[in-house]
């Protein structure tokens, strides 16, 4: 249970973290590249599911391509492009090519209008066009946040309102979905059980015992939400989400 505490100072750590110089580093099966995506969202203020929808997209290429054909992080700034355009979530594309360009080459000025500019322009459309072919035009995703919130919301009151606004279960949980879209990971699961295990990481980082819960397997809780998810593979996800934490730390 260690490991599962742990993954609170990891959480405290990322604030803390400097700058990662992206060139320096390989590929690391989709991993830097999804980082790339956050690091570039987060300052350009796209919304979580944009956010977790280009991550999505840019795993999906690279699972159908040989990533060492292609260039990751033009595939990261395109993938973010156009889960804006699906998550009517509207990000300006010069704004994405110098957020990209910055976040590339750490205290560059932002790209004037030139030659430059319009290659890397133009770079992002076509690979835009790229990702949707290679992905048949299938950029929808079915995203896990909708069922953490129904789940949240039928545990706010399981555990009742004091306990709720005292322990940021519901913060947590949702931090832990947002990093597991690093992980190409993310796509070998179903979006319920991914919100079930993000919401279980959570409570046992919090040492919190449902209600009703005390006679009974740690595991029954979820039961009330899903049917189908089994106690190994519960585990099995929330190690991959620990995993996620120990990559980062590792940059």
């Amino acid at each position: 249970m260690k490991d599962v505490i742990d993954v609170m100072e990891l959480q405290r750590e990322k604030s803390r973290k400097k700058s990662i110089d992206y060139r320096q580093h390989n590929f690391l099966n989709g991993f830097t590249p999804a980082l790339f995506i956050f690091e570039c969202g987060k300052k350009l203020n796209a919304q979580p599911l944009t956010l977790a929808t280009a991550a999505v997209v840019m795993h999906r290429f690279f699972k159908e391509v040989d990533h060492s054909g292609y260039d990751s992080f033009l595939i990261a700034s395109s993938s973010l492009y156009l889960a804006g355009k699906v998550k009517d979530d509207p990000l300006k594309i010069r704004d994405i090519i110098n957020v990209a360009h910055n976040t590339l080459h750490r205290g560059s000025s932002p790209l004037e209008i030139g030659d430059e500019y319009w290659n890397m322009r133009d770079a992002i459309v076509q690979a835009e066009l790229l990702i949707m072919r290679v992905l048949k035009f299938e950029v929808g995703t079915v995203h896990p946040h909708k069922y953490m919130l129904h789940y949240l919301k039928s545990m706010e009151g399981w555990l009742g309102k004091e306990t709720w606004e005292k322990i940021p279960i519901a913060r947590l949980a949702a931090s832990f979905l947002q990093d597991f879209h690093l992980d190409p990971a993310v796509l070998d699961y179903s979006p319920q059980h991914i919100a079930v295990a993000c919401i279980s990481l959570a409570l046992q980082c919090y040492g919190v015992q449902l209600p009703l819960m005390d006679d009974l397997d740690d595991e029954a809780w979820y039961s009330v939400f899903v049917k189908d998810l089994q106690k190994d593979k519960h585990w099995e996800i929330m190690e991959k989400i620990m995993e996620v934490f120990n990559r980062e730390d590792s940059l």
